[in-house]
């Protein structure tokens, strides 16, 4: 052009700065030249990847063009999930159809052979295999092998399903829902678009888009630009909503310290129960007669969750800790393979017709309304004594070798909808834990709060807070109960919602601020109303999601809590929420 055209090149390269100058971004132009004369047609911000994003509000700041507050506020924090998980080779995906699709319920891209057992996920890894766990449902006892695989599968769930939430937890890719596979798990098989699936094919998925595709698709890693820890530092300095995550491993943890997370709002102490190492004495605890018989397995695995709890403590160096007490029923505990129900009758010296009896007295017909969260630790408060002593204990440990950090725990109680059920078990942690401290002749601090995942507790927030020194959300809870949808089901039906324009998007993934906001709202001004000094936060799955983290920040809330790798996405989230209020 500059050839052909000298002089429209010349006046379009000034039109390029006058453009650039007003927008101070980068621009997308289309433009004509007839006859020698240029027209311009139109112009706009130009498209951009995350990694460029970044760059181009660094530059612009360099340049003078704009503040490093505005380019902060120019960076869509969704984005930034590409720059943090493997993504398939854009060419090898542009040539590949998906042969399925569920939901997108955690990023990254995956290949690797078909497993179904989360036992046969290991052994294959073990072997140096990539897999892809396929499951109907993933549940807790699955862990293992969800941590094992590249990626996991499953038909049923939906955005905070198991599967999800752990999922995005590890970093790990994960496509959920996919109701168009026809399962066949006896032995050990899928049909997928008329196509039979048997252990060891090969299986790509996309947990950005929910895709699935047949065969191998290469995966590159991903790479965090220079320019992300500077655009994270601009980020820090505007936001005034501290970010914590969720994590139960110190491998989860230490991830999520790189990240920026300046402590822990959710460790699930239930995830540290199925090591093999411990499980069994878990389920003998489950199945025992006599307290004394519980209190003998719970004294195999206090060591254990000790040791855990120590390790959490030391990856966030005098960060925050708060660790739920056990929160899910005990059914999701026991075995239901024939050999290992066996193995646990012979080591409670009962028949094998005895445990499957006690097994099926676990059985009910809604088990998250049923018998969990703290409803345990009233029927059996034993558990909660062994938790409160694994806390402590490791807290005095890392606080003695640690002098100069502040080694505070933050004891949670889940499920609470009563103040009276709450101060039964609260007393009993009080009572525990101020034994423990007073036996290792030290002071310490620590709180005991409650998880508001009840409306109910959120309704009477200004007679729980006469117990609760803290509020934690668990908005996925809150949010199944307060719409009445089971969010491992929902999925089934949501899409008729969003055809019909009932729902615009999944109430399990971006928080409804019309109805469970205004619950979070009332219960943060009732509780601090009763308890001036109450801290809250939330560390449901929305505390990682850009327009539920700026709700959080207009309600007050002290911190959000969300999986290791979307913690840059809730700081960046905060930091615009902290603007935009100004």
């Amino acid at each position: 052009m500059e050839q052909k055209f000298p002089e429209a090149f010349a006046e379009f390269t000034e039109v390029c700065k006058t453009l650039e100058n007003h927008y101070r971004d980068m621009q997308d132009m289309e433009f004509t030249v007839e006859h020698g004369k240029l027209f311009m047609l139109q112009t706009r911000n130009g498209k951009r990847t995350a990694q460029a994003a970044l760059q181009i509000a660094c530059d612009l700041v360099d340049e003078g063009m704009r503040t490093p507050e505005e380019a902060v506020a120019m960076i869509d924090p969704r984005n930034l999930d590409t720059l943090l998980h493997p993504q398939f080779d854009a060419k090898a995906l542009k040539a590949s159809e998906p042969m399925g699709k569920g939901l997108g319920a955690s990023p990254g891209a995956a290949c690797g052979k078909v497993v179904f057992t989360a036992d046969d996920a290991v052994a294959w890894n073990d072997k140096g295999e990539k897999v892809v766990l396929v499951r109907l449902e993933t549940s807790p006892e699955d862990i293992t092998g969800m941590k094992a695989a590249q990626g996991i599968l499953t038909v049923r769930g939906g955005m905070t399903s198991h599967a999800a939430v752990v999922a995005r937890g590890m970093g790990t890719c994960c496509v959920s829902g996919c109701g168009d596979i026809n399962m066949d798990e006896e032995n050990k098989r899928f049909t997928l678009a008329g196509k039979e699936f048997h252990e060891g094919d090969y299986i790509s998925i996309d947990g950005s888009t929910g895709n699935i595709y047949d065969g191998i698709i290469p995966t590159v890693d991903a790479t965090i630009a220079g320019t992300f820890g500077r655009i994270m530092g601009w980020a820090d300095e505007f936001r005034t909503l501290k970010v914590r995550t969720n994590a139960d491993t110190p491998a989860d943890a230490k991830k999520a310290r790189e990240l920026g997370a300046e402590g822990i709002g959710l460790c699930r102490t239930e995830h540290m129960f199925f090591e093999e190492d411990r499980i069994a004495a878990f389920r003998e605890m489950i199945c025992s007669d006599t307290v004394e018989e519980r209190e003998a397995a719970l004294d195999k695995i206090l060591p254990y969750q000790q040791n855990d709890f120590e390790a959490l403590y030391e990856a966030l160096e005098g960060c925050p800790v708060t660790i739920r007490f056990l929160d899910p029923p005990l059914h999701e505990f026991v075995p239901t393979e024939e050999e290992d129900i066996k193995k646990l009758a012979d080591a409670q010296g009962k028949s094998v017709e005895d445990i499957k009896a006690i097994i099926a007295s676990l059985h009910e017909f809604n088990p998250m309304m049923g018998h969990r969260g703290l409803r345990l630790a009233v029927t059996y408060p034993e558990i909660a004594k062994m938790q409160t002593k694994a806390v402590i204990r490791a807290a005095i440990n890392v606080q003695k070798a640690h002098a100069d950090w502040t080694v505070a725990p933050e004891i949670m109680i889940p499920l609470s909808c009563d103040t009276k059920e709450l101060k039964y078990v609260k007393d009993m942690v009080v009572a525990t834990a101020d034994a423990e401290i007073a036996a290792a002749g030290i002071e310490m601090k620590y709180e005991v709060g409650t998880m508001i995942e009840i409306p109910r507790a959120a309704l009477t927030a200004d007679e729980i807070a006469k117990e609760a020194e803290f509020f934690c959300f668990g908005t996925n809870d809150l949010t199944q109960m307060t719409y009445g949808f089971s969010r491992d089901d929902a999925g089934k039906f949501l899409d008729a919602y969003y055809d019909a324009k009932i729902f615009e998007n999944d109430p399990f993934a971006k928080l409804d601020q019309t109805g469970v906001g205004q619950l979070m709202k009332m219960a943060v001004a009732n509780g601090k109303a009763t308890r001036p000094e109450l801290h809250c936060g939330i560390c449901g799955e929305h505390g990682g999601d850009p327009s539920s983290v700026e709700f959080c920040h207009e309600i007050g809330l002290d911190y959000v809590s969300c999986s290791p790798f979307r913690v840059p996405i809730a700081r960046l989230a905060a930091a615009q929420a902290a603007i935009n209020s100004k």
